[in-house]
């Protein structure tokens, strides 16, 4: 009787654990990109240990500024995509963990990390 306990019990914390979603990870470490804002000055943006896996626009270079961002930095410890438009849409650039970059030539908009 007390093997039927056990086995139940197991098996109950196995499926609970089945059920349950996996914390949500970061990357860890910084994202940085520099943009113009609409009154003309040069800024430097950045994501710190920013979400896994869920599109993120950037600050100050969404669809509220007319000028995209450049010179994405990725120091993070997780693959960059960045994508030329809002919403992780337009074309796209992946950028390597910790020493990914590029020229301000790459326009982005928005990011994910994988």
């Amino acid at each position: 009787m007390r093997f039927r306990s056990a086995f139940t019990a197991v098996l109950g914390a196995a499926l609970l654990l089945a059920v349950n979603p996996a914390p949500a990870s970061a990357a860890t470490g910084q994202f940085r990109y520099d943009y113009v804002t609409d009154e003309g000055y040069d800024v430097t943006g950045f994501l710190t240990d920013p979400p896994n896996e869920q599109c993120l626009t950037l600050p100050g270079v969404g669809q509220d500024n007319t000028q995209p961002g450049h010179s994405p930095k990725n120091r993070t410890n997780a693959w960059a995509t960045v994508f030329s438009e809002p919403g992780c849409q337009g074309a796209f650039f992946k950028l390597r963990p910790h020493t990914g970059g590029a020229s301000e030539r790459l326009k982005v908009r928005s990011v994910v990390f994988e």
